[in-house]
């Protein structure tokens, strides 16, 4: 009798959504890649390693960000090779993470990490002469062209109107907080993919923000969502 050669079965893509806030903004993209393939090898869940001399957990996130800026919008695709609950895969991950690096949710996704087109960003903007005034001209300046700003990209340093480029945005003055807060959308796909620093960047340069003491001005940068191209919410 021959035998036949039998397959194991193909392995599935989960995804998992989870944030990246507080003291965890500071972890570089990198560094993140090690910690969740080690949580994820300590967890017990079947993931899929890859083939070769040098298996390991094959890990793919959308839209990595930049050291520095926090999400409640991070997304990473895992492969599973046995049958596990999506809860129970959110229980034995959160079993080994903290409040600041936590999943909030796993599921079977029917879409693409290349459809990602934009993203949704609060900043919270300390800086000296914070009131109504100032948020004003905040919003004035980034929505009047040009307002050129230097962007880097691995051919190397572009020059692009940051104006332009923004596609919604608002600016207010939070008197219980003494700051002015502000949200875009930018661009965040394969094809144009703008870090939120720039925004600030543009502030700076103009002269608008952040020109006092340093130990008493400050910002955050917060990553809300990530969009389609028409709009809706990426999940």
């Amino acid at each position: 009798m021959t035998e036949k050669n039998i397959r194991a079965p193909e392995p599935r893509v989960v995804r998992l959504k989870f944030i990246k806030v507080g003291a965890l903004q500071y972890i570089s993209h990198l560094d993140l890649q090690r910690t969740m393939a080690r949580v994820l090898a300590r967890s017990r869940i079947p993931v899929w390693y890859t083939e070769g001399f040098n298996p390991h957990i094959k890990l793919v996130f959308a839209a990595p960000l930049a050291v520095g800026v926090e999400s409640v919008c991070e997304f990473l695709d895992i492969r599973v090779t046995g049958e596990i609950p999506c809860g129970e895969i959110v229980r034995r991950l959160n079993d080994e993470l903290t409040d600041e690096l936590r999943v909030v949710e796993a599921y079977y996704p029917d879409t693409k990490f290349s459809e990602i087109a934009a993203a949704d960003y609060v900043y919270k903007i300390k800086t000296a002469g914070a009131g109504e005034e100032l948020a004003s001209k905040i919003k004035k300046y980034l929505t009047t062209p040009p307002v050129m700003v230097t962007r880097k990209t691995k051919s190397g340093e572009q020059e692009i109107d940051i104006a332009k480029i923004i596609s919604r945005l608002e600016v207010s003055f939070s008197e219980a907080e003494g700051i002015v807060e502000m949200s875009a959308r930018l661009p965040a796909g394969s094809s144009l993919s703008i870090s939120p620093e720039l925004p600030i960047d543009a502030l700076r340069a103009g002269g608008l923000i952040l020109a006092g003491d340093i130990t008493e001005e400050g910002y955050s940068i917060l990553r809300t969502r990530l969009l389609f191209a028409d709009g809706r919410e990426f999940w």
